[in-house]
């Protein structure tokens, strides 16, 4: 699904989709009537079945809110209380309550994943050290003639190699594995097809599986720097950049608590949170992460899961922590934006093609919401069924399969006519 570079999220851990595929090969499925949906209380699980026939060719349209999985602060939510002058730590308070503030410092160590190569290339530049993981010693790397240094593996130690263009030539192996730091700006470090500029150090790791994989350890304020701008825009009110600040701070404190691997603590995908090193910074949010410097959100004592997504669309949904509640959210929409209500349709035609088993599809069940918002809120189990078989999914598998933006939404179906016989 495209969407813009901003909202590609986070953010946070997706919970793997579960596809269950029953086939009554042959069979026959008995008539299902329409049932009319019932009004759900506030807060309580949706059970009452909702059912679009879909006889012959019919387009399926959704409509729904949001965008992203609504757990915790809402990036558009947080920009609309900017505008309304709620400050960042309220907005802060207000998407996560029931946690305290406390202090977030130290580095953090970030897998590279787009540096697939098996070196860590730089550009060469004055100022430039290697050290050894293993022994902690470290050496200045001489100003000879070079266009780009290199560490490669050699055996369970590591070569440091410059090039002028040409071959590789090996200036010293060091100890075990190593990283490359630079004590006059960032270090630039050569992708394929690209070059990216990050602070901090880039060590060469080999993985428990035998990979080699580049790690930029880097100061948390330093790393804010190179998310903030991915995950809002920088020009948006000050105090929203601020608290998706404390946000991105808290989360990468829980990760680095919970680390991915022995030798990262979080990716810079959207599988974790989107990083860009110093190549996507921008003053203005810089300056909002400076306004929080340090500040984050804790609960039982601990950095919190400060999950987070574009758009909740009205209503936040449940997470799995205590301060990720289902409540409404007054300030989501405020801006007037795209996700807030979304339509798009689909034909019967693509949901047969993503579920065959199916067969021809017959009709479209939602049998059970959480129970907030608008149509009993978000669709926690439904199925597709056909004339062969039902497919029983949830609603976070439908999103992810037909693209939708969230799995906040509705169906209506409409019968497609069939175009003039042929002469």
């Amino acid at each position: 699904m495209s969407r813009p570079r901003h909202l590609t999220r986070t953010r946070s851990r997706i919970r793997t989709a579960r596809l269950l595929l029953g086939v009554a090969a042959g069979a026959m499925l008995l008539p299902v009537l329409p049932a009319a949906p019932a009004q759900a209380d506030a807060g309580e699980p949706r059970r009452a079945v909702e059912t679009w026939l879909t006889p012959g060719s019919t387009a399926i349209t959704l409509t729904g809110h949001g965008f992203g999985h609504g757990h915790g602060l809402s990036q558009y939510g947080a920009q609309g209380a900017a505008q309304q002058g709620v400050p960042w730590q309220q907005i802060v308070e207000f998407y996560y309550p029931g946690t305290t503030w406390g202090a977030v410092t130290g580095t953090i160590r970030v897998l590279i994943t787009a540096d697939t190569g098996r070196d860590v290339q730089v550009v060469a530049r004055p100022g430039i050290e290697v050290r050894s993981l293993q022994r902690n010693r470290a050496w200045r790397l001489p100003q000879l003639p070079a266009k780009k240094w290199r560490l490669v593996a050699a055996g369970d130690d590591t070569r440091v190699q410059r090039t002028t263009g040409g071959a590789w030539r090996t200036w010293r192996t060091v100890p075990g594995q190593a990283e490359l730091s630079s004590n006059r700006g960032p270090l630039t470090l050569v992708l394929p097809g690209a070059r990216r500029d990050y602070r901090g150090t880039l060590q060469s790791v080999t993985s428990g599986q035998g990979r080699r994989q580049t790690v930029n350890r880097v100061g948390m304020e330093a790393y804010l720097r190179g998310v903030v701008p991915q995950e809002v825009p920088a020009l948006w009110e000050p105090a929203a950049v601020s608290a998706q600040s404390v946000a991105a701070r808290t989360y990468a404190a829980f990760e680095r608590s919970h680390p991915a691997a022995g030798h990262y603590d979080l990716c810079d995908t959207t599988q974790c949170q989107v990083y860009g090193g110093v190549d996507v910074e921008h003053p203005a949010a810089t300056a909002a992460i400076r306004a929080t410097a340090g500040r984050g959100v804790f609960h039982d004592g601990r950095p919190a899961f400060t999950q987070f997504s574009a758009s909740n669309g009205g209503h936040s949904s449940a997470g799995s922590m205590p301060y990720l509640v289902a409540q409404p959210d007054p300030y989501d929409g405020v801006s007037g934006h795209q996700y807030s209500t979304w339509t798009t349709t689909v034909d019967d035609a693509q949901v047969e093609k993503h579920w065959p088993a199916i067969g021809d599809l017959t009709s479209i069940e939602v049998t059970s919401r959480d129970g907030y918002g608008d149509w009993g809120g978000r669709v926690a189990d439904m199925a597709f069924v056909g004339t062969t078989g039902t497919a029983r999914v949830d609603g976070d598998t439908v999103r992810s399969t037909l693209g939708l933006y969230s799995d906040w939404f509705t169906f209506s179906v409409t019968p497609r006519q069939k175009g003039p016989a042929r002469q």
